[in-house]
């Protein structure tokens, strides 16, 4: 039988010391703090005593960072797969506030439609290739449970999508902590979410730079 859950786990805290969003932008990698959260976090899932077959990761470094302490702690090797990737986005490598866009006003083009969104990859795009992964990873194991270390945005999408509400939301209103975890499992055929850990929250992280 196909992996009987799977925990979507976000990355941790990233060296951004110039608080850009770095979205799929190479070597940028975790903190001294994001190290120790995903440490963390992969005690918390250790606690869980949840059988854990594989650890799947995005190919960008940060993630695969985020997954070393948990292979260490289950014995297992990370392989990566592009569709647990961070969205592309126009935004990345600038600071996306109010200020810098005063002094460029040609980006205003790229936030005509925030429903899309018009400044990256589309929120449909990310729900397929997402669902795509966890429906292939999920039956690459014949028991036990995988864990995907993924992004914020891709797992907040899993989430809408299977609470079935409107995919279109505000970044702010994101429930997907830094190092968290949110478990999903299938029933009746369809992914439902059963829990969701925040393991890290209190190490103080600054969560900027995320698409």
């Amino acid at each position: 039988m196909p992996a009987e859950r799977l925990h979507l786990v976000r990355h941790g805290e990233v060296h951004n010391p110039g608080g850009v969003l770095y979205g799929r932008l190479p070597h940028f990698h975790l903190s001294e703090r994001g190290v120790e959260m995903a440490q963390t976090t992969a005690k918390a899932l250790k606690a869980l005593n949840r059988p854990i077959a594989k650890i799947v990761s995005s190919p960008l470094l940060r993630t695969q960072q985020s997954a070393e302490p948990i292979a260490e702690h289950f014995g297992l090797d990370v392989v990566t797969d592009q569709r647990l990737i961070e969205p592309h986005n126009v935004f990345e490598g600038r600071k996306l506030s109010a200020r810098h866009l005063a002094v460029r006003p040609h980006l205003y083009l790229h936030l005509r439609n925030p429903n899309t969104p018009s400044w990256g990859e589309s929120y449909e795009s990310i729900v397929t290739r997402m669902f795509e992964a966890m429906n292939d990873l999920a039956k690459e194991v014949d028991s036990g449970d995988v864990v995907l270390v993924t992004h914020q945005l891709p797992i907040w999408m899993v989430h809408r999508k299977t609470s079935g509400v409107r995919l279109a939301h505000s970044p702010k209103q994101r429930r997907c902590g830094l190092s968290s975890i949110t478990t999903f499992e299938r029933r009746n055929g369809d992914w439902v979410e059963v829990e969701y850990l925040d393991p890290a929250a209190d190490a103080g992280a600054r969560d900027k730079g995320a698409v």
